[in-house]
């Protein structure tokens, strides 16, 4: 489509015919927005009777909390208090504000192109259409991939969190509960999938803020031993501690590792760009739920660290031993420790009850994401056509059920101890999300390209990123530098380890060989600016914009919840 064709404020696409009568309430006619959207997609309307869509079936309320506290899981609960041993509190304050501003920056890009074109799974369409199908390819499947593993990652630390009530009963009892658990929210309706999530990050949300208030009572004095801990564990054992070496290096080389940690703890901060495709008026909410990732990033990761490093000293034994053994059970998660340590009764069950949460609302969403992923490949054509198909309801249930088949690999925590299994999968879903940030970045530089040469102004955009492009190439080289040298540890004097080598960098063939495998298989080229595909799949967005109900509040309750969510 030639940039003449489109005009800044109307609905003039040039001669592309939707094939189909775009319904005129769409909130209350999912089916006729599917339609409209799948004709335009697939170019013709059998085709999209025959295979089905996707269902705008996310509310308002789902995206808001999917944004503030979906993927928060085992990274922010238990992951953490490696950081703690290896960095100090105030290495894991700067690691986690400096990871937090990256991956803020690179949000508030994925936010601009997932306003302009809400796709379903969104980030590989956005590659192949931006920058090379070989991209696409590569970044959707590393996607998916990823995504499968950390579900697993998530089921595995949710049997250990139960084991602090019941260690008896085996394991693999309780994966397969969770595994139940999460199908049956995954496989009937969206919109059952963003009701769970509701609760979930309800839950989170108010436990995380009920922990930073607990923390800044127990610092002042207000616990049941009255006794005022202000900043004390930073001066004893040490606001910084030394990793590997000594001086001011080991210093720097601990704070270097935090940055790895909470990678991890931020995975999954995209998926508000995954359901951009299913939810209800996208070009309203996304960009709603953008600006509140800054406060989820704020007040949980940066408030919440700080929190922490105030209640627990960074040489506690439990910390110590956790970070030895390589253990990440729920006696272990820094924040049950900070309530012991405070010896206030009955709160170590709640929050672990709450970690218990976290997990499955974790794993719940990342299957989610990982089946609109390969949906997204599907559709890119790089993926089976039969994963198309969708239920009468708009799950895309083939994709569904392939991505939850690979949670059956959490069975391997049964013999090989949860633990281990736990770490190995934390270390190969690092590296496989860092790269999605990185093609998130690449993908819009090139978007940002296309608008430009094909005279489409950004302020004219529903969202418009700040500061660009500079904060895009700032996240660029922050993910970059992480995926260089996170295994940096292993190449000290002393210290090198083949399993820990592969582990730190087996993501990095696995993303270069799907590239190229598809760029030699399909002889594929870099997409030309001027002729991205930056329109197909919006005109029918475009149309249903002005459709959708506007709420208007009643009172002051109205409008305080219509803000928040």
């Amino acid at each position: 489509m030639e940039k003449d064709d489109y005009v800044i404020g109307s609905q003039d696409y040039g001669s592309k015919d939707l094939s189909v009568e775009l319904p005129s309430d769409p909130a209350n006619d999912p089916q006729g927005v599917a339609l409209g959207e799948a004709a335009e997609i697939y170019g013709n309307i059998q085709q999209a009777e025959d295979y089905g869509y996707v269902h705008r079936g996310l509310k308002s309320r789902h995206i808001q909390f999917i944004a503030l506290g979906g993927t928060i899981g085992t990274g922010l609960f238990l992951g953490i208090g490696s950081a703690f041993v290896t960095g100090g509190p105030l290495s894991v304050l700067i690691g986690y504000t400096l990871t937090g501003l990256a991956v803020y920056a690179m949000m508030q890009s994925l936010g601009e192109m997932s306003t302009w074109l809400p796709l379903p799974g969104a980030i590989p369409q956005f590659c192949a259409r931006y920058v090379d199908e070989a991209m696409g390819f590569a970044v959707g499947w590393n996607n998916w991939y990823a995504s499968s593993i950390t579900l697993c990652a998530e089921i595995s630390a949710a049997a250990v969190v139960v084991g602090f009530w019941n260690d008896d009963i085996n394991v693999a009892a309780w994966i397969s509960m969770v595994i139940v658990l999460i199908i049956c929210l995954n496989v009937f309706a969206v919109a059952i999938y963003g009701e769970a999530e509701f609760v979930f990050a309800s839950i989170k949300i108010l436990t995380i803020i009920g922990l930073i208030l607990f923390a800044l009572v127990i610092d002042l004095g207000g616990g049941p031993k009255h006794d005022r801990l202000g900043f004390r564990y930073w001066k004893n054992p040490g606001a910084m501690n030394e990793f590997r070496t000594t001086g001011n290096l080991g210093r720097f080389l601990g704070l270097f590792n935090v940055l790895i940690n909470a990678a991890f703890s931020y995975g999954g901060v995209e998926m508000v760009a995954v359901a951009a495709g299913e939810a209800e008026n996208p070009r309203k909410n996304i960009p709603k739920a953008v600006r509140r990732v800054f406060w989820r990033i704020l007040f949980f990761y940066v408030f919440g660290s700080l929190a922490l490093g105030v209640l627990v000293p960074s040489n506690d034994e439990h910390l110590l031993n956790a970070a030895k053994n390589g253990a990440h059970d729920a006696a272990t998660s820094p924040w049950v420790i900070a309530v012991n340590r405070a010896a206030v009764p009955v709160l170590p069950s709640i929050i672990n009850a709450v970690i218990l949460t976290s997990a499955s609302s974790s794993a719940n969403a990342f299957l989610y994401t990982g089946s609109r992923y390969m949906y997204a490949l599907a559709q890119n054509k790089q993926a089976p056509r039969f994963l198309l198909k969708c239920s009468r309801t708009g799950v895309p249930y083939y994709c569904v059920a392939v991505t939850a088949s690979i949670s059956l690999l959490t069975f391997l925590s049964v013999s090989s101890g949860s633990a281990l299994v736990f770490q190995w999968f934390q270390n190969l879903t690092t590296i496989a999300t860092l790269f999605t940030w990185v093609s998130i970045c690449i993908a819009y530089i090139k978007f940002r390209s296309a608008l430009i040469a094909q005279g489409v102004d950004r302020n004219h955009l529903v969202f418009k990123s700040r500061f660009q492009p500079y904060t895009v190439y700032f996240a660029l080289c922050f993910f970059l530098m992480i995926i260089v040298f996170n295994g940096f540890p292993i190449f000290i004097n002393g210290y090198w380890d083949t399993q820990k080598f592969i582990t730190a960098y087996i993501g990095i063939p696995i993303y270069l060989s799907l590239f190229l495998f598809w760029k030699i298989f399909k002889r594929t080229k870099l997409v030309n600016p001027a002729e991205a595909d930056i329109f197909t799949g919006k005109a029918a967005l475009d149309a249903e914009d002005a459709n959708w109900p506007e709420q208007i509040p009643r009172n002051i309750w109205e409008k305080f919840w219509f803000w928040l969510a």
